[in-house]
């Protein structure tokens, strides 16, 4: 009978480095929407601009970013 052998690898997750992350709102009463930005103040200001212009105060707020999956770093020693 054959035996399997299983070696574990430890993994982690980590955001891609060729990118960046992105801030988008968008008003829950009309379809007024914020420019994309990746300054998330930028977006809250245009937020808050809308709320005052229009007394909407309800926002759907998205933060997309892309990552990778790595194999961790393993401390070990050095070798001699």
């Amino acid at each position: 009978m054959a035996r399997a052998t299983l070696r574990f690898v430890a993994h982690r997750i980590t955001q891609h480095p060729d990118t960046d992350v992105t801030f988008e709102a968008e008003c829950l009463h009309c379809k007024c929407k914020a420019e994309p930005s990746t300054d998330s103040a930028a977006v809250d200001v245009e937020c808050m601009s809308h709320t005052g212009l229009s007394n909407h105060r309800g926002f759907r707020r998205i933060c997309t970013s892309f990552a990778m999956v790595v194999r961790a770093e393993q401390d070990r020693p050095p070798a001699h």
